[in-house]
C-alpha cells in the first residue's frame, strides 16, 4: 500500500471514530464481550474480545501469512494463540483483529484493512486510552508499517518473528540459496527455472521438488555435503532441526544434517510462496545480477562450518564462489520492483515505540532479519524508539505466553510513561515473563543476530534490471 492511500485511510477513520466513540464510549458494559463485524463492504471479517475489566488498552493484532494455494480460510483473528488470548483478557487487554481482504501476500491492503478493523472497533466498543500493533511472522510487517505511518493511530508496536526485512530481501536470499543449490548441486543438463512465475504454480513447486531432491542426493558425499553447508548459508537456516538436540557449535557434520532436515521444510514452503509475492506487486521484484557471492560468504554467521566441510572435502571454495557470482544472471523487473518497494517494505522512520521479539533459530524469518530491521531503524535516525529482545528457541513465531504477555506488558508500559526503563531490558523482560505464571521463558540478557546477506542496497549496492 502507498503512504498516500494509507493516509487517506487513515484520516477517514479517525473522522468516523470521534463520532463513534462518543456514542459507544457511553455504554459500559457489565460483562465480558465478544463482538465481530465486516469492513471493506464485508470482503474483510473482524472480531474483538474485550474483558469485563478491560485497562483501557486494546492489542490491534496482525495474523501471519495464509498462502492463497492452501484452502486456508479467511478467518479473523486478534491473537497469536488461544492461551495467550486468555492470559491477555485476564491482564484487562481488549483484543482485535481481522482477517484481511485475501489470503497470499497481502501487504498492498493489510494495514489498510487494520486502519478500517480499529475503526469498527472504536465503533461497537469505545474509544481505547492506547493502542498497541501486535503482530506475527507477515503480520509482525504489517505491524511495523502502521508503526511507521506518520499520524498513525497506533501508541506502540509489537512486531513477533516479523519479516522486517520486507518482501524485495524475503526473495533475494531464497534466490541466493537457490541459486547455490541450482549451480552446485543439481545435475547439469537440468533446466531450473528460479524467478519470474507468472502465477503459475506447478511450475515453482517444480522448481522446489527439484532444489529439494538435489539436496537430499548430495548428502551421503563429502562435496555434496560441503556445497549443502554453502547453500544452507545463504539461505540462512538454523544448524539445528525439529526432533534433533543442537548440535555441538564445532560438529559441522551434525549442522549439515540439521540443514538438509531444515531444507526439506523451507524450500517446499518458502519457495512456492514466491507466487503469491510476484502476483501481488505484478512480476518478479528479486535478482542475483551483479551478486558477488564472496563477499556474501565473508559476512555470513556460517562461514566457519563451510570453510571447514570444504577443507575436509578436498574441494576448491573460492571456484565455487567464482561459479555463483558468475553465473548469477537473475534481473528483477522494474516496475515490480518498485511495487514492491512502495508496498512491502519499512521505512525505518518510527512513530512510535517498537519492541521486536524473535526466535534465534527461526527457519522461515531468519534472526538476521532483526540486524537489517535494526539498521534500517539507525539509518533513519529513530533506534531510540527500537528495542529488540530474542528468544533462545528453536522454531518460527515458536513464543510462550509468558514471553508474549511480558513484551506486551514491557511495550505498555513504556507508551504509558514515555521513557523505556529497564522494563525492556532483555534481563528484566525474561524475569518478569518467568514470574508471571505462565510458562518458561527463554529471552537472552545478551543477543546480537549476524549479518543479514539478502541486503542488496547495503553490502553489495542497488537493483540490476
Amino acid at each position: 500500500m502507498s503512504p498516500r492511500s494509507l493516509a487517506s485511510s487513515l484520516a477517514c477513520a479517525l473522522a468516523f471514530s470521534v463520532v463513534a466513540a462518543s456514542s459507544a464510549a457511553a455504554e459500559e458494559p457489565s460483562g465480558p464481550r465478544h463482538v465481530e463485524g465486516t469492513v471493506d463492504d464485508g470482503a474483510t471479517a473482524w472480531v474483538a474480545d474485550v474483558p469485563a475489566d478491560w485497562n483501557g488498552t486494546v492489542l490491534l493484532y496482525s495474523h501471519g501469512y495464509r498462502p492463497s494455494f492452501l484452502p486456508i480460510p479467511p478467518t479473523a483473528e486478534n491473537a497469536p494463540d488461544d492461551a495467550t488470548r486468555q492470559a491477555l483478557l485476564d491482564r484487562g487487554y481488549a483484543l482485535v483483529g481481522s482477517s484481511y481482504e485475501r489470503g497470499g501476500w497481502t501487504l498492498d491492503t493489510a494495514a489498510e484493512d487494520q486502519l478500517q478493523t480499529l475503526d469498527a472497533f472504536r465503533a461497537a466498543v469505545g474509544r481505547p486510552s492506547r493502542v498497541l500493533a501486535v503482530g506475527t511472522s507477515m503480520g509482525g510487517l504489517v505491524t511495523g508499517q502502521l508503526a511507521e505511518l506518520p499520524g498513525t493511530p497506533v501508541d506502540g508496536a509489537l512486531p513477533t518473528c516479523g519479516l522486517m526485512h520486507g518482501g524485495v530481501d524475503l526473495l533475494n536470499y531464497q534466490l541466493d540459496g537457490a541459486h547455490a543449490i541450482t549451480q552446485l548441486l543439481v545435475p547439469e543438463g537440468t533446466e531450473v527455472r528460479l524467478a519470474d512465475y507468472g502465477g503459475d504454480l506447478a511450475a515453482v513447486n517444480a522448481t522446489a521438488r527439484t532444489l529439494t531432491d538435489a539436496v537430499v542426493a548430495a548428502q551421503d558425499d563429502p562435496a555434496g555435503r560441503a556445497r549443502i553447508a554453502l547453500a544452507a548459508a545463504l539461505y540462512h537456516l538454523p544448524r539445528w532441526a525439529e526432533g534433533r538436540d543442537e548440535p555441538d557449535p564445532r560438529d559441522h557434520e551434525a549442522q549439515v544434517d540439521a540443514q538438509v532436515a531444515q531444507f526439506t521444510f523451507a524450500l517446499g514452503f518458502t519457495y512456492p510462496a514466491r507466487v503469491d509475492i510476484e502476483d501481488t506487486v505484478g512480476g518478479n521484484p528479486s535478482w542475483n545480477a551483479g551478486v558477488d557471492y564472496r563477499a556474501l560468504l565473508r559476512h555470513a554467521d556460517e562461514r566457519a562450518q563451510v570453510e571447514a566441510l570444504y577443507r575436509a572435502a578436498g574441494l576448491d571454495l573460492d571456484a565455487d564462489l567464482d561459479r555463483l557470482t558468475g553465473t548469477a544472471s537473475v534481473t528483477a523487473d522494474e516496475d515490480a520492483l518498485r511495487t514492491a518497494y512502495a508496498t512491502s517494505e519499512l521505512s525505518g522512520d518510527l512513530q512510535v515505540p517498537v519492541l521486536s521479539l524473535h526466535t534465534t533459530h527461526d527457519v522461515l524469518a531468519p534472526v538476521q532479519v532483526e540486524e537489517e530491521y535494526a539498521e534500517t531503524v539507525r539509518q533513519a535516525g529513530a533506534k531510540g524508539l527500537l528495542r529488540q529482545a530474542f528468544v533462545y528457541r528453536l522454531g518460527h513465531c515458536a513464543f510462550t505466553p509468558a514471553e508474549l504477555v511480558a513484551s506486551v506488558e514491557a511495550l505498555d508500559e513504556r507508551v504509558a510513561t514515555g521513557h523505556w526503563g529497564s522494563g525492556a531490558d532483555p534481563r528484566r523482560l525474561d524475569a518478569a515473563a518467568e514470574a508471571l505464571g505462565l510458562g518458561a521463558s527463554e529471552i537472552l540478557p545478551h543477543y546480537r543476530p549476524a549479518e543479514w546477506l539478502g541486503d542488496r542496497g547495503g553490502l553489495l549496492g542497488g537493483p540490476r534490471f
